[in-house]
């Protein structure tokens, strides 16, 4: 039997010195499915590596099921799957799918999202405020992590001043293979009590005191003509916790981080800031937030030249689809800002938020995050450049920058700067 030739994927080592995009390349260039064998697992899957077929997996569910065993890549016990990931929206199948999906998406919809921004920009503000004088921060807690947890748990009815709190239980929670961010897997699962035990505080308060917003949402929703359950709710507020503060925190980060390394774009958009927000397209392309979720084949069938067969895991792993030479070029491994204005098409084009019945139902509310947060960064933190090597997250889950030492230009009139605004 001869060794598989490629890095596993599944390997979180595999990912601490940041995204391997040369392995990655290499296993797109062996084709759009790629059979990987998981000696840490001794599951075998197999990498969509190209968009075509990505698009056709995720459009699929009736073959590539997101229920069956997990969306995510981990093996888990059954246990696991059935009582907890089947009871969240990411790990549904139609038609449960779609009725836990009309429950929230209200709150997401681009109107209402819009107009989060002038709350959000004053946010932003502050938050730049706090660094912009001293010339130095540790950009991923002190910049990236605040305002995407802040603007969730507005959303949600948490007071911002338990932030820190739902920043620590994050990390816990979803990086359990990084031992600088979580002690062990029962760490996140205790971690996840807390989160649900806060939850159900605020669902009570919220029964002696209604206000209308995302909680009623969630609390008022319907799933086949009964009320969700308490612990429905709390693996919906869960999800709804992770997805909407550590990606965003994540693509901030990462988006500062090129920027920084690519100091003449830097340069461009401070000098036209009216291309940030085709810039942070880019910056979505080319550093997903998470890596990679999980499909399982729900029977034979044919995908790009290979047999899946009844059974098998489907990894879809984003980054390396968002480098897909076939859609962004021969150039697809270069980051530059200026890539929408070479192809207008560039956001459909992305699937950094997956496409299909799963997509993101927060995308509207990062994007906008994002761009507000460089809009606020990019003209004030003046010659950014690192101060250390930027320290990635050991996981092959979230593409996570846990810590980024930068310098830059100390502003002189913090107060003159951010006041007037705010």
């Amino acid at each position: 039997m001869t060794s598989c030739p490629f890095t596993n994927l599944l390997d979180p080592s595999s990912y601490v010195g940041g995204m391997p995009y040369d392995e990655l390349a290499k296993i797109r260039a062996a084709g759009p499915v790629v059979r990987i064998e998981d000696p840490l697992s001794g599951v075998p899957y197999w990498v969509v590596t190209r968009q075509q077929e990505l698009d056709y997996v995720s459009k699929n569910p009736q073959l590539f099921s997101s229920a069956l065993r997990s969306p995510f890549p981990t093996e888990y016990e059954e246990w696991m799957v059935t009582e907890i990931h089947q009871r969240t929206i990411i790990g549904m199948d139609p038609p449960e799918h779609q009725i836990v999906r009309r429950i929230v998406r209200s709150a997401f919809t681009p109107k209402n999202v819009e107009g989060f921004e002038p709350e959000l920009r004053a946010h932003a503000k502050r938050i730049v405020d706090a660094v912009a004088g001293r010339g130095e921060c540790e950009f991923v807690e002190e910049v990236a992590a605040e305002l995407p947890l802040i603007a969730i748990l507005e959303l949600l009815g948490v007071p911002i001043e338990d932030r820190k709190l739902f920043f620590d239980w994050t990390n816990t929670m979803i990086f359990a293979d990084d031992p600088d961010m979580s002690i062990s897997e029962e760490a996140g699962q205790l971690a996840s009590a807390e989160v649900i035990g806060y939850a159900m505080k605020l669902a009570e308060e919220h029964r002696k005191n209604p206000r209308p917003g995302l909680l009623q949402a969630l609390l008022e929703g319907e799933v086949k003509g009964r009320s969700i359950t308490e612990e429905e709710f709390g693996w919906m507020f869960i999800l709804i916790l992770v997805g909407g503060n550590e990606s965003t925190r994540t693509v901030i980060a990462h988006g500062m981080r090129l920027l920084m390394e690519h100091p003449d774009q830097l340069q461009y958009l401070v000098e036209h800031p009216e291309r940030i927000s085709d810039a942070c397209e880019e910056i979505l392309r080319y550093n997903t937030a998470f890596i990679a979720m999980r499909r399982t084949a729900t029977e034979d069938v044919e995908l790009g030249g290979q047999l899946i067969r009844a059974g098998d895991k489907v990894l879809l792993h984003y980054h390396t689809i968002n480098h897909d030479e076939q859609v962004f070029g021969d150039d697809a491994m270069r980051f530059d800002v200026r890539r929408a204005q070479r192809q207008p098409d560039l956001a459909n084009q992305l699937r950094s938020f997956g496409i299909g019945q799963h997509f993101c139902i927060g995308s509207h509310l990062a994007r906008l995050e994002l761009r507000i947060m460089m809009e606020e960064i990019i003209p004030r933190l003046r010659n950014a450049r690192l101060a250390a090597p930027p320290q990635f997250v050991r996981s092959f889950f979230v593409n996570a920058i846990k810590e980024m030492h930068i310098t830059f230009d100390p502003e002189t009139d913090t107060a003159g700067a951010g006041s007037e605004a705010a």
